[in-house]
């Protein structure tokens, strides 16, 4: 009898981890379970969903064609049963869903669509933005008539420099830099009003590197998340140490109109939680910038940044309610050329909890993306790079490397 109990017992063992089994060897939170929705989309990027609808925004590369905006309409068993595309929109990055229209930016523009009965809607595009630097443009609105959009600095660069400082020399920041002029910011817009230029806009915040998360957190404000600057000790071995390159992180800020989050002048070391000059500018790696101009971060992603791509608030009810009002954001993980021991950071999506209107520590969602081992961008099968919320209260997780999405949910049986 003792025999026959402990076989069953460790027959009992070796089926629990099959029990909880994700697809694609996602690894998430007890009570949570993963679905993949689709795959084989191609460079897909952010998403909007709008009852069983998901649009999901796209770039095309030097060898890939252009897509459009991909479109699908689900079914009861959150599979497509409609697949199909919005054609000559793409190129961009933020996508949402709002008073009953499809906004989306293109490389240069922001454009919206009346939302119909139909997948792809009948009307043609409008034009809301135009004129905008070719580059990421996430956006956001605040539900009073404000549609914010995000320009990066210098398409991921790290500084401002001088053209006419030698080739051979080290980099010299220009002060003030001329790119904050036109981009490395945040714009605040009429959401409504067709053929706004930049300079109809307001320049809401600056200081932003390189962007393409953006949200708006019900009852409080606007958010970003940025990647913090790459290869400060390759170019300054003598002032910044390997470590310390590595604790410059990716960042998460709550804006405020007139918010300076410090590019190109400064950045951010989170582990010595202080503001320091960047080298072009002066900067000797140790001694403190005090300028209480610039905006402090209210969580960070480090070491080895984890590449952000996307941020959006959990406004649903389905999750636990630690996770309601709280962020998630995608982490595409670092492309750094050169292998990095143990692996890069990232490839995963990550959670920020808020308590009392403050964020409190990242910690990881969902894991399991770039496979078993360190983790790099050669070897990783998936890379997250699009985080959403459905009606239906689950989180929607999109990626790049072969255009996956999987709905992830609590407390579902059969899922």
């Amino acid at each position: 009898m003792t025999r026959t109990l402990s076989v069953a017992f460790l027959a009992l063992l070796a089926a629990a981890p099959a029990l909880a089994q994700q697809p694609d060897g996602l690894i998430l939170p007890k009570g949570f379970s993963a679905t993949v929705v689709a795959e084989g989309l191609g460079p897909i990027r952010h998403m909007a969903l709008r009852n069983r609808d998901i649009y999901v925004s796209t770039r095309h590369g030097q060898n890939q064609p252009s897509v459009g905006i991909v479109a699908l309409r689900l079914g009861q068993d959150h599979k497509p049963m409609q697949t199909d595309k919005i054609a000559g929109l793409d190129q961009g990055t933020g996508i949402a869903v709002y008073k009953n229209y499809l906004y989306t930016a293109t490389g240069t523009s922001v454009v919206r669509i009346p939302l119909d009965d139909y997948l792809v809607p009948k009307s043609a595009p409008e034009t809301i933005v135009e004129g905008l630097t070719q580059t990421n443009h996430p956006i956001a609105f605040d539900g009073k008539g404000g549609l914010y959009v995000g320009i990066d600095g210098g398409g991921g660069t790290n500084n401002c420099p001088d053209p006419k400082n030698p080739k051979d020399a080290k980099p010299v920041g220009l002060k003030p830099c001329p790119l904050l002029e036109f981009r490395g910011g945040i714009w605040r817009f009429d959401d409504s009003k067709p053929g706004q230029k930049l300079a109809d806009g307001e320049r809401f915040a600056t200081g932003v590197r390189n962007s393409s998360g953006l949200a708006w957190r019900n009852g409080d404000g606007l958010y970003t998340a940025w990647h913090g600057r790459d290869g400060t000790s390759k170019g300054w071995p003598e002032l910044v140490s390997q470590a310390e390159d590595d604790a410059i992180p990716d960042e998460m800020f709550r804006v405020t109109k007139g918010s300076d989050m410090g590019w190109p002048y400064t950045y951010w070391d989170a582990v010595r939680k202080i503001r320091l000059a960047a080298p072009e500018y002066g900067g000797d790696g140790k001694t403190p910038v005090t300028d209480s101009k610039y905006a402090k971060p209210v969580a960070v992603f480090h070491p080895l940044r984890p590449a952000t791509l996307d941020l959006t608030f959990y406004n649903g009810t389905k999750f636990p309610a630690r996770y309601r009002n709280g962020a998630f954001l995608a982490m595409h993980g670092g492309n750094d050329p050169e292998p990095v021991a143990g692996g890069r950071n990232g490839y995963n999506v990550m959670f920020v909890p808020f308590s009392g209107g403050r964020a409190g520590k990242p910690e990881a969602f969902a894991e399991g993306f770039a496979g078993p081992g360190p983790k790099n961008i050669k070897s990783a099968p998936y890379r997250p790079v699009g985080v959403s919320v459905g009606p239906d209260g689950a989180l929607y997780v999109a990626e790049s490397n072969k255009g996956k999405i999987w709905r992830i949910s609590y407390g579902e049986s059969g899922n």
